[in-house]
């Protein structure tokens, strides 16, 4: 197999168990990449920021940082993220969809 001259990817940080853990954004549960890019954008720098962030005002944040809607499901993903910051058990993005509509409706 041929190399490709560029040096093998860093495997990604594991992911924290609880919040006390926690030292990169990409520890997070439901946190990769693409979302802890997003949330570098609109001024999180690391998992103990979120204790002084509310997850709406991170969404709509980031909706007026990209200057378009995001997808809720981005919403359900920050309030996994400020959830399990809080002390709540890591539980996947989707179990906050229905919360999210009832707290929110349509976004």
């Amino acid at each position: 197999m041929a190399s490709s001259g560029r040096p093998p990817k860093a495997p990604p940080p594991r992911k924290a168990g609880s919040a006390a853990e926690c030292q990169q954004l990409e520890q997070l549960p439901n946190i990769g990449p693409s979302i802890a890019a997003d949330l570098r954008l609109i001024g999180v720098q690391q998992p103990q920021d979120l204790l002084q962030r509310d997850a709406f005002a991170l969404y709509q944040a980031l909706c007026r940082a990209t200057g378009k809607r995001q997808d809720p499901c981005v919403l359900d993903t920050f309030l996994a993220a400020t959830d399990f910051m809080h002390g709540a058990a890591p539980r996947p993005w989707w179990d906050y969809t229905a919360q999210r509509k009832s707290t929110y409706g349509a976004v």
